[in-house]
């Protein structure tokens, strides 16, 4: 459990995605017997000890929008609570098949969009907002995006996220990246701090719950986590040694490599 969440810190902040969407088909396939809110319980729970180290990690290298972050976190909680709840309804066959044609579908769309990131569009219209960060290195980045439409967006990725107990990184880095027209790196940076708010939302839900209790998840949950949080730190030190198409093309290939497995166990191959 320790290495595993290592691994799954490191790639997870690399990425901006918190690692759940490594983490949960893992979990998938190595507790067959357990109930898909269990799994999503536990893969929750690392999420968010990998996002407060994450987090931790990029506001030392200054790449984090925390205004725009703020907004986007307080968009996500009533989805993210909703999506707790509700995947204690779906059957572990069906969630299997769910899961893997998310990633296959945000992997492809990852696929398609990358090349476009070198020429942005001017946003305009209402609700435009602008923003210059700096990081510690001096590097600059300068974008500007519609916030109305970031908030409604962060609102139903949260549900996704907490349904699927992936954290919603996943998810949301390709949005701020592609839609939005965040840099990468600060795309990455801005989503783990998200996602120390979507996944403890999340994970508050199943605790209250009892889905999450020492004898038959916490306690694994625990080990994973405590991996999880050097993990983290690693991935946001190489963060700073790998470009930013480089890292859509690893998270894309990952994405739908794992979904092509997790779509075949499924389907029962």
């Amino acid at each position: 459990m320790l290495p595993l969440g290592f691994v799954v810190g490191a790639f997870g902040t690399l990425v901006g995605a918190g690692g759940g969407f490594v983490l949960v088909p893992v979990l998938l396939l190595l507790y067959p017997e357990k109930e898909a809110q269990t799994i999503t319980a536990m893969s929750l729970f690392v999420v968010m000890a990998n996002a407060i180290s994450g987090s931790a990690a990029y506001a030392r290298q200054k790449r984090i929008d925390f205004r725009s972050g703020s907004w986007f976190a307080a968009a996500t909680l009533p989805g993210a609570v909703a999506g707790a709840i509700v995947v204690g309804f779906i059957p572990r066959r069906a969630f299997d098949a769910i899961f893997a044609a998310v990633l296959i579908g945000i992997g492809l769309y990852l696929l398609l969009r990358k090349m476009q990131q070198s020429i942005m569009p001017p946003v305009t219209g209402r609700g435009v907002v602008r923003r210059r960060i700096t990081d510690a290195n001096g590097n600059a980045f300068f974008y500007s995006f519609k916030m109305p439409v970031g908030v409604a967006l962060s609102g139903g990725i949260g549900f996704l996220s907490s349904l699927l107990g992936i954290g919603g990184g996943v998810i949301h880095v390709p949005v701020m990246a592609t839609i939005l027209h965040f840099p990468i790196h600060i795309a990455a940076a801005t989503s783990q701090f998200v996602l120390m708010f979507m996944a403890a939302e999340g994970t508050s839900v199943h605790f209250a719950t009892g889905t999450l209790h020492w004898d038959s998840s916490l306690g694994q949950a625990a080990l994973l986590a405590a991996g999880a949080v050097p993990g983290a730190q690693a991935g946001a030190w190489l963060s700073r040694k790998v470009n930013g198409g480089m890292i859509l093309r690893v998270l894309a290939g990952a994405l739908i490599l794992v979904g092509i497995r997790l779509g075949m166990k499924a389907a029962g191959i």
